[in-house]
């Protein structure tokens, strides 16, 4: 995706609900940030910061094996994965990022459970930068607020509440 994402829907957000953060440890300093934009989502979704829990794994793509445990546990209304691929001179990015992606679709799809992609791939460690938290926004922020408005809707559904809006 290129430039940032649309500005967040905060209608409907369960303040009550409970939220997983699921970080990459691989390229620390860089996902670190990520957590900070999906925790600065959360607050500015007035979702309390003692119903958020960040869980940390070694890297991307360990990711979609954590996040089905919380999906499964029932304890979360929706999971943000983050973490960061960088291109290096082997085809191991395209694995990872690929796995990555395919097992958080599979997560959300298999649970019901929305789980965010905050995960960025890039070329090298500045793009990197740029989308944590730089000039091109935080990916981690992005996915998060794409999960509490997913969360939303998920409630809205079982609740039989859900209005179709234009």
């Amino acid at each position: 995706m290129a430039g940032r994402a649309p500005a967040p829907r905060r209608d409907h957000v369960d303040a009550s609900a409970r939220y997983a953060v699921v970080a990459a440890r691989f390229n620390e300093s860089i996902s670190r940030r990520l957590v900070e934009g999906a925790l600065h989502a959360f607050a500015a979704a007035k979702v309390a910061e003692d119903r958020v829990d960040v869980h940390w794994v070694p890297g991307s793509f360990e990711l979609p094996l954590a996040a089905m445990h919380l999906a499964e546990s029932r304890r979360y209304a929706g999971i943000v994965c983050v973490g960061v691929v960088i291109r290096g001179q082997t085809p191991h990015f395209e694995h990872v990022a690929r796995e990555a992606a395919s097992g958080i679709r599979h997560v959300a799809l298999t649970t019901g459970v929305p789980t965010g992609f905050g995960v960025i791939t890039t070329l090298d460690e500045e793009q990197a930068w740029a989308r944590a938290g730089g000039a091109v926004g935080n990916r981690g922020e992005e996915a998060a607020a794409a999960v509490i408005e997913m969360a939303a809707f998920v409630q809205q559904v079982k609740q039989g509440t859900r209005k179709r809006r234009r």
